[in-house]
């Protein structure tokens, strides 16, 4: 029997050289900035796993969960323009976005967890582009520390990890 997660983290030497050819994206809502740094970690880690160059990774920040479709729309958009005007450069293999919303007193709560992961979704339909929802929606701070910190649960690490298997879907399947 395999290793629960074997799919997401094993790449073949061969997954990996489609994907150094690539170029990624994470964008991190900073609203808990500390947490914010953990995910971009796990992030880094997870394409690193993937043999994508950190060369090839960009990093934005947002404030905060809600902003994260819009400025994965612009990534790539923006990559897309520049690689039209300078006629080639890495194609956009995907965008990771990264946030936390920890539950509070308001229904605050549902609206950004709802409308940040509907939003994602709505930008990888319409653009053709692998969006993963690397955001952690909990309901306390301990939650939120045991899904940011290099374990099996690294959200940051396993929105990486995903966005990199769906490029490989997209190219394998003729996108």
């Amino acid at each position: 029997m395999a290793e629960a997660g074997a799919f997401l983290e094993q790449f073949s030497d061969e997954e990996k050289a489609k994907l150094e050819k690539l170029q990624f994206a994470v964008v991190v809502g900073r609203f808990y900035e500390d947490l914010a740094l953990r995910l971009l970690d796990g992030a880094d880690h997870g394409f690193q796993m993937a043999g994508v160059p950190i060369g090839n990774v960009t990093h934005q920040s947002v404030p905060g969960a809600y902003e994260l479709p819009f400025a994965a729309k612009e990534i790539i958009d923006g990559v897309r323009r520049d690689n039209a005007k300078h006629n080639g450069g890495l194609e956009i293999g995907g965008v990771a976005c990264l946030g936390v919303v920890i539950r509070g007193e308001t229904d605050h709560y549902d609206f950004v967890c709802a409308e940040s992961a509907r939003g994602i979704q709505d930008v990888q339909l319409a653009t053709g582009v692998p969006c993963a929802f690397g955001v952690i929606t909990c309901d306390n701070m301990e939650q939120a520390l045991a899904r940011a910190g290099g374990d099996k649960r690294d959200q940051g690490r396993n929105a990486a990890l995903t966005v990199a298997r769906m490029a490989l879907l997209k190219r394998a399947v003729g996108g």
